[in-house]
């Protein structure tokens, strides 16, 4: 293995970016104040005396190292895997090992010299871009051209590019890559109006008038035989919303960046259905939703103790933050998710939703209570300190656990809850199978606008919902509000007024 050189490492978090320090000792302290965590720190009983007034003070702190202690003369503390382990120093690894997979863990902030200074290759954009669309080659070859409105050789072209595929390519990057299933959906639009534009011989996309995009729009609403990329069916409500949706966020976000000189799908969606028609389908019964809150609090006692608390952190954190799967993801280049503490000891979630917009979260106790357990598991401070880049939920095999891996959490959850009601609530059980992360999104967007009437604008914000109408469809789920206005309004045993 080669020997580590800290001082060729890079780190471009800061501003200007600087070189980690030259010693491993020093860069270790380095990392771990830059990271907000342990990186690898050697501890023995004189220097836990050093560092605490007492040894209950120590004991209440680094429980895991005092345990160490009584049988060791040294205990070492590194990060491994999103956890802090603790061991005896000669089971330890070696320092500079465990700061060479810190770094690379966060490569995205901290890069070889060799690597930070290699120039750009001519073309790579073009590959990357290509490599990110999965698009078909004739689909990209169609799209590699440059229209009278793309502002190619402009000043204000932040893109820096110069044709529709690559600014294609940076659009699906920015707005759809942080969700395979939106990103799918995106290259599925787009396939959608790029084999409509051929059946017209218009093109490229950056060519595209007014005109051109409202004639999209009638051709979507279209009977089957002249709708577009569907042969057999007429494109429901929603797909057409959807469709119309990415072609707008397409061409705002190509003239915000200043690919485009003007920006012909102003209004395209503007009085839209989509909004108005949405009413959110996949809910839970409270009953459904207390079985899984109880399978996960008795399963927590057994197997894996960390492996259970960070199922049941996952869980706590889509049942009473409502966040979308992708929201819990976390994100090196912006550092989110992350947890706040205010001095009033009130946590607060702030992710990154959609937009790549940051949302702040007020957490119930009961969330908070389930989080300190994983944390202190985790060998993590029980509060979240004020600087700490740690992953929110780690991953057993790496830094953090990406959305494939929190679907199947909370997934298994919903599937075991359906096992135990199989024989008593058969049709319940099925329903649960059916179920995924977003549907306690749901849930949580019903308990708040039915069950306690929160006013639309602040249950708006806790969901980051970009229209008050998408919050108000809630209220569509449930009658039994406006049935009490009826029956108040309407009661045989009220006195009739005085009409004057």
């Amino acid at each position: 293995m080669k020997p580590l050189h800290p001082a060729g490492w890079i780190d471009h978090g800061t501003t200007p970016p600087q070189h980690v320090p030259a010693s491993v000792e020093a860069a270790i302290a380095y990392v771990a104040d830059a990271l907000g965590h342990v990186v690898h720190t050697r501890w023995t009983l004189a220097m836990i005396r050093q560092h605490y007034a007492s040894l209950a003070d120590a004991k209440a702190v680094r429980p895991a190292t005092m345990r160490v202690l009584l049988d060791h003369e040294a205990a070492v503390e590194y990060w491994d895997r999103g956890r802090v382990r603790t061991v005896a120093a000669g089971e330890a690894p070696a320092p500079d090992v465990v700061l060479a997979r810190v770094l690379h863990t966060h490569r995205r902030r901290f890069k070889p010299a060799t690597e930070a200074a290699r120039p750009v290759a001519t073309g790579e954009l073009k590959r990357e871009a290509t490599a990110l669309m999965s698009l078909p080659q004739p689909l990209v070859v169609w799209l590699a051209r440059a229209g009278r409105f793309a502002a190619v050789a402009g000043a204000t072209n932040t893109l820096g590019v110069g044709d529709d595929a690559q600014a294609v390519a940076l659009f699906l990057r920015d707005r759809a890559s942080r969700s395979p299933h939106t990103l799918r959906a995106y290259r599925t639009e787009l396939r959608r109006l790029v084999g409509w534009c051929e059946s017209r011989q218009l093109g490229p996309l950056s060519d595209l008038t007014r005109h051109d995009l409202l004639a999209y729009r009638q051709a979507l609403r279209q009977p089957a035989s002249d709708t577009v990329g569907d042969t057999t069916r007429r494109l429901s409500e929603a797909l057409q919303s959807r469709a119309l949706a990415v072609v707008a966020s397409l061409f705002r976000y190509w003239t915000e960046t200043g690919y485009l000189t003007a920006n012909p799908a102003a209004g395209l969606v503007r009085g839209g259905r989509s909004r108005a028609s949405f009413a959110p389908q996949r809910m839970l019964p409270s009953v459904l939703l207390a079985a899984c809150d109880a399978w996960v609090d008795e399963a927590v006692a057994v197997g894996d103790s960390l492996v259970s608390a960070r199922r049941r952190a996952i869980w706590a954190l889509y049942r009473y933050a409502g966040v979308r799967l992708v929201e819990l993801v976390w994100s090196d280049e912006a550092q989110l998710p992350k947890l706040d503490v205010d001095d009033h000891g009130s946590w607060t979630l702030t992710v990154l939703g959609k937009g790549r917009k940051t949302r702040a979260i007020p957490l119930p106790a009961v969330c908070v209570t389930v989080l300190r357990t994983y944390r202190e598991l985790r060998g993590l401070p029980p509060q979240p300190p004020l600087i700490e880049h740690a992953a929110l939920i780690h991953g057993l095999r790496g830094d953090t656990l990406k959305g494939s891996g929190l679907y199947d959490e909370v997934k298994a959850i919903f599937v075991a809850a359906a096992e135990r009601l199989a024989n008593a609530d058969p049709d319940g059980a099925a329903r649960l199978r059916q179920a995924s992360p977003h549907w306690l999104r749901h849930a949580y967007a019903r308990q708040l606008v039915v069950d306690h009437q929160v006013p639309l604008p602040a249950a708006q914000a806790l969901l980051g919902h970009a229209s008050v109408q998408t919050t108000a469809a809630y209220a569509k789920t449930d009658l039994s509000q406006l049935r009490g206005f009826v029956d108040a309004s309407f009661d045989v045993g009220a006195p009739s007024r005085q009409r004057g």
